[in-house]
């Protein structure tokens, strides 16, 4: 039941609604007297709107501004001290499986993985809360300097609520929603390599402002394409204009590093001329790009007809400066054939070549031939890799049919996108064993379409990161066990994998269906490790150890992964080595013992080994003297060895 408001009507918000009705574009979002963003009127553009002049004002530059851009741009460079933790409960085929599930804030998701996985993702597509006036948003707090941010992201919150809903009476409705994906867009292209893409479906509340972001980050010549989807679901119920079509917008690194995708759209009809083996087109091309020129034909020119002659016409390009006779496909008459053309120097080289064929731009064996219309013409075998991707998107699943089968596993999920699009989205950007990656990872749906294409020989490799926020206490998820979207994702990731392990038990018995589960938490090193000019002396014996309580050995290992650069996804191995256990990762690209009082046996054992590192705890060394010993033994027997502790 709603309250009584017992206040006054507030008539300024009330005249800038009328004002912004009869003029929208003056209406904006800026701060009051206390800081508070809130909807205003821009009374510059107001006053050249009512003016029969020019109307001097701030000076104008094309760009996008918004209340809080400068906030999230310090939220994307301020460091963190915050940790991956494994949970190998949570995973499945945790020692072997190339795949991540990531738990937690994906700002601090970004962050974390900059530097270990720095141009090595191939494909980022994510599907964002949409700006719709009721989505929930990721409540970003970074409105301080950045080591002042830097010591909050150490602290718990035992209150994190990281999601507020984003309703359009909000002052910030549109600021906090392009302040939470600038900060994100501008880390995830750090991790796109040289060839990568960035795909993000998106709806039309904020495409416009959405694209002028990325052409910041990314460049203007990098918007490789718009997609329209089209989601041919429910649409026979009445509205005034029912909207069946989204956005996928594209992104590449450097466009000039991306070749022609090998996909051709699931809807070209099997008749079509894509799926003949040769491509024939004339070569006749006029235009100011393609001025008239000559080519000289000698006789022996190949035709594609067996025998005649072939007259000169007028008004028809290309002009020819005399009839030819062919005979067994062949002209038997020299001939000049002049018009604009679009493959001169290759039809050049062809005739220099004794009419053998030649290979043209693309790679494709080309040969040419005069038609029995006198027509220039060139026949191209086509390559294996086809390319024929269109704009629009058709016949790529519903929303209707993904949430069907999303609640056949128990799972109940709003607006998941279909299976089908992303798959055919990852075809387009990716091959082999790249790494796909998606920071709103949601349902998993990227994870499922990925694990699919690797069934026909593929080696992608995914990493999801979603927050856990709470599912619907009422949702089947929450009454399955699933209590927070997170949960949920895992829970699809592993029936996933269960049928296309089945499904390919005999044939692909190897296929990584896996995820190793790593969950964002604070660091695992105390305060002191941070601020060690903050201990007072009379503490220090408390704080010999720097390793905060409860942390076991397997997180300490993946903080020093992180901190080396170290991939992630790495195989791990255990052995007991002089009594201690040790880590193996990778076989020899990094040794890690965690154990106290570590000896002379136990080193030398691993220094013998030749590992590219090693890492012991500071505390595990007893005594400085023993310190120096490990180097000294190092030093003696893998001197390339990089040691450290922690």
């Amino acid at each position: 039941m709603d309250k009584l408001k017992l206040h006054s009507p507030d008539l300024t918000a009330a005249n800038i609604e009328k004002v912004g009705a009869l003029f929208p574009n003056c209406l904006t979002e800026a701060r009051d007297e206390s800081g508070k963003l809130t909807r205003a009127i821009d009374f510059d553009q107001l006053r050249q709107e009512l003016s029969g002049s020019l109307v001097e004002g701030p000076r104008e530059r094309y760009h996008l501004d918004w209340p809080g851009k400068r906030e999230a741009l310090l939220a994307a460079n301020a460091p963190i001290a915050k940790t991956l933790r494994p949970c190998r409960e949570e995973s499945v085929d945790f020692d072997t499986t190339r795949n991540l599930f990531i738990e937690g804030d994906n700002l601090d998701a970004l962050k974390l993985l900059q530097e270990t996985y720095l141009e090595k993702v191939k494909m980022i597509y994510i599907d964002p809360p949409y700006n719709t006036g009721g989505d929930f948003i990721y409540d970003d707090d970074f409105g301080q300097d950045s080591w002042v941010y830097f010591k909050r992201s150490n602290q718990n919150d035992e209150d994190d609520n990281r999601l507020v809903a984003n309703t359009e009476a909000n002052g910030r409705f549109h600021s906090d929603w392009l302040a939470m994906m600038y900060a994100r867009i501008k880390l995830a292209k750090n991790l796109l390599s040289t060839d990568g893409l960035l795909m993000v479906s998106l709806n039309d509340v904020e495409i416009g402002n959405f694209k002028c972001i990325c052409s910041e980050i990314f460049g203007d010549k990098n918007h490789l394409a718009t997609f329209i989807w089209i989601n041919e679901g429910n649409i026979d119920n009445q509205s005034r204009i029912k909207v069946n079509h989204e956005y996928v917008i594209v992104y590449a690194k450097n466009e000039a590093l991306i070749p022609a995708p090998s996909v051709v759209d699931p809807n070209t009809p099997k008749g079509s001329k894509l799926f003949k083996d040769f491509i024939e087109n004339t070569i006749v091309k006029n235009g100011p790009a393609n001025p008239v020129s000559p080519i000289f034909l000698p006789v022996g020119f190949p035709a594609d007809f067996p025998e005649g002659t072939i007259e000169p016409k007028e008004n028809f390009w290309p002009q020819l400066s005399n009839a030819v006779k062919v005979k067994n496909g062949m002209t038997q008459d020299k001939v000049t054939a002049t018009s604009g053309w679009s493959s001169k120097d290759i039809a050049e080289k062809f005739i220099q070549n004794g009419f053998k064929p030649v290979i043209d731009t693309k790679g494709q064996e080309t040969v040419f031939y005069l038609s029995q219309t006198g027509a220039l013409c060139c026949r191209k075998k086509r390559l294996d890799a086809q390319s024929h991707v269109l704009s629009v998107l058709r016949g790529m699943g519903t929303v209707q049919a993904s949430s069907s089968k999303l609640a056949q596993l128990g799972i109940s999920f709003s607006y998941p996108k279909p299976v089908e699009l992303i798959e055919y989205l990852i075809k387009v950007g990716t091959s082999g064993d790249d790494i796909v990656m998606d920071f709103f990872a949601g349902a998993a749906t990227t994870g499922e379409a990925v694990l699919n294409l690797n069934q026909n020989g593929g080696h992608r490799r995914y990493i999801l990161v979603q927050l856990p926020a709470d599912c619907n206490e009422n949702s089947v998820s929450y009454k399955t066990g699933q209590k927070t979207i997170a949960d949920l994702a895992k829970e699809r990731m592993r029936g996933v994998g269960c049928r296309i392990k089945a499904a390919n038990a005999t044939t692909t018995p190897n296929l990584d269906i896996g995820f190793r589960v790593l969950k964002i938490d604070t660091s695992n090193m105390k305060d002191v490790y941070y601020a060690p000019e903050s201990v007072k002396q009379a503490d220090l014996i408390g704080h010999i150890d720097n390793i905060k309580e409860g942390r076991t050995p397997e997180d300490l290992l993946f903080q020093v992964l992180v901190d080396w650069c170290v991939d992630l996804s790495l195989p791990i191995t255990q052995e007991t080595i002089a009594k201690k256990k040790v880590f193996f990762v990778d076989g020899d690209a990094l040794a890690a013992c965690f154990d106290p009082e570590i000896s002379e046996d136990l080193v030398k054992t691993l220094a013998q080994r030749k590992p590219l590192r090693a890492v012991f705890r500071d505390s595990s060394y007893g005594s400085d003297s023993v310190k120096i010993n490990v180097k000294q033994i190092f030093k003696l027997f893998s001197p390339a060895t990089e040691l450290k502790s922690l």
